[in-house]
């Protein structure tokens, strides 16, 4: 096992045992480890730097996360059902289809990051931001990103209902076939997003929003109306 002067296991694969021990030494810096397929359950992580390591289907059931910086990290199909995220901050990872059921995120941020079909069901996220996310397909329901500034997130087919983006300016990104039942858009600025596909059930959906003129001839389309 490789240890740097700054106090990082670097370069190995570690068990659940081994990194308690590492824990205990004090060590809060990993670098290209693997724990992939682990129990890792309910340990306390606060504060640990993981840098470029795999957690692929790894179990992190209730692990204490807060203040955590994971930085091109692989944990596609990860269970983080429950876990304390608070002010953890994950840049260019890969979380595709990652369970986040019941998990404290406030303030959490998610840069560049890739996050299709991950569930982030009951999930707590007061003040969470994400920015240059591939959300295809994420289960978000009930989010709220009021007055935020969306940039970047692409929501394709994503499962927003009861989402509230009132007031909130899309800069790019996309909406495309998403579920939006009983989403709220009242003042949103939705014209720099790609809203293609969108299924208009709910006629009062984006009253008060601003929408370009090619995106209001595409839903006047989708109605089965010519535009000419």
């Amino acid at each position: 096992m490789e240890e740097s002067s700054i106090n990082a296991v670097v370069g190995v694969a570690l068990s659940r045992a081994e990194l308690e021990a590492q824990l205990e030494l004090g060590v809060r810096r990993f670098e290209s480890c693997g724990f992939d397929g682990e129990d890792l359950s309910r340990l306390e992580l606060q504060g640990c730097v993981f840098e470029r390591c795999t957690f692929t289907d790894t179990i992190l059931f209730a692990c204490k996360l807060a203040g955590t910086h994971w930085l091109r990290c692989r944990a596609g199909g990860a269970d983080l059902e429950s876990v304390d995220a608070v002010d953890a901050r994950f840049d260019a990872c890969d979380l595709n289809n990652s369970k986040w059921r019941r998990a404290k995120l406030a303030s959490a941020a998610f840069h560049g990051c890739k996050l299709t079909g991950a569930s982030f069901e009951e999930a707590a996220h007061l003040g969470i931001h994400f920015e240059e996310c591939l959300l295809v397909g994420a289960d978000l329901r009930g989010f709220s990103f009021r007055k935020a500034v969306l940039k970047e997130l692409d929501f394709s087919d994503a499962y927003l209902a009861g989402c509230d983006f009132r007031e909130a300016v899309f800069e790019g990104g996309s909406l495309r076939s998403a579920t939006l039942k009983l989403a709220k858009f009242q003042g949103a600025d939705l014209r720099g997003a790609n809203m293609e596909g969108l299924k208009l059930t709910e006629p009062g959906l984006f009253k008060g929003a601003t929408i370009s003129l090619a995106q209001a001839a595409g839903f006047l389309q989708e109605m089965g109306l010519a535009v000419r």
